[in-house]
């Protein structure tokens, strides 16, 4: 992440887990929509997916960091080298998504 906001790029990250069902419907009706898809590739937003589904430990930390004890969490990291990221609700719509990202 920080690798590419010192290149002026916006970071996605999406953390998330085989069993958590709560990821897997946001990844079906807002992540992976036409409309945010096409919206993360108009703003040049790169998206990273961290799987925590044997809990790894760097993973772990990240969580730990903005507080939360479980996946999904969500973090849009604007295009400036070391920009806080805006924290994502856990449940997800395309509208909330995109308008996050043309806040940017």
């Amino acid at each position: 992440v920080a690798e590419l906001q010192a290149n002026g790029q916006e970071v996605f990250v999406n953390l998330t887990a085989d069993w958590c069902v709560t990821c897997h419907v946001n990844e079906r009706v807002a992540l992976n929509t036409g409309e945010v898809i096409s919206t993360m590739e108009q703003f040049g937003v790169v998206r990273l997916k961290g799987d925590w589904t044997n809990r790894d430990p760097v993973i772990t930390n990240v969580l730990e960091r903005f507080d939360r004890t479980g996946v999904p969490l969500y973090l849009l990291y604007p295009g400036q080298a070391g920009a806080a990221p805006e924290v994502l609700p856990q449940l997800l719509t395309p509208q909330r998504v995109i308008e996050a990202i043309s806040a940017l």
